[in-house]
């Protein structure tokens, strides 16, 4: 009985033995793949943007099927303009957030026109996505990130500070414009300082003198 024991306990020792170095490496052959998964998006070949018109195509349809038409109207103007091959639709891929602000108003009541950003890749794909985010998903997305942030320092016991997005050109065009009159303001005033010190000594030597029995006379 005794030597069955230590057989069982040797054999359990091998086999988690045998977990142990199995586990890393599945772990490496998930990276290997993850990996060839991201290289085979990051090859871009074509990276456009586009103002689609929408409504030519949504009226042809009636009210509580127009969203779902714009949405095909984008994927057909997607496939003709980025020369999808036998303008299949299912490789043209639209982003969440783009869907939901094309339904924002309703199905009956989709937008007229849309700014969009289409990347295609080696693979035949595409990628639709928003130029510019609208401030209400911005706001949205900052107050989620907070809250994950709390919820992580309460579990870890750190100060987790949320990531900050990248910003978009308009913002960094606003901040450079800003710096700019600024920069003015300020030189503006540095001038307009400099001029008031001049007229100040000019007035200044300019004064006539009092003489002497005048002077006397006022005492």
């Amino acid at each position: 009985m005794a030597e069955e024991k230590i057989k069982n306990k040797e054999k359990k020792l091998e086999e988690k033995q045998e977990i142990e170095t199995e586990q890393p490496k599945q772990e490496e052959k998930v990276e290997k793949e993850d990996k060839k998964i991201s290289e085979k998006k990051e090859k871009i070949i074509v990276e456009r943007e586009y103002v689609v018109p929408l409504r030519r195509e949504w009226l042809k349809v009636p009210k509580y099927r127009r969203a779902t038409k714009a949405i095909k109207a984008l994927k057909e103007f997607m496939a003709r303009h980025m020369k999808v091959y036998d303008k299949d639709l299912s490789k043209i891929r639209i982003d969440v957030l783009l869907n939901n602000e094309i339904r924002f108003m309703g199905m009956k009541k989709p937008l007229h026109k849309i700014k969009v950003k289409a990347i295609k890749y080696d693979n035949g794909l595409v990628d639709v996505k928003l130029v510019q985010i609208p401030k209400h998903i911005e706001f949205k997305m900052a107050l989620e990130a907070r809250r994950e942030a709390e919820r992580l320092t309460k579990k870890t016991g750190k100060d987790i500070v949320p990531e900050k997005q990248d910003k978009t050109q308009e913002d960094k065009d606003k901040e450079q414009d800003i710096k700019e009159k600024e920069k003015s303001s300020a030189e503006n005033e540095m001038k307009q300082e400099k001029e008031k010190a001049k007229l100040e000594k000019h007035t200044s030597s300019i004064e006539k003198k009092v003489p002497m029995h005048r002077k006397v006379m006022k005492k």
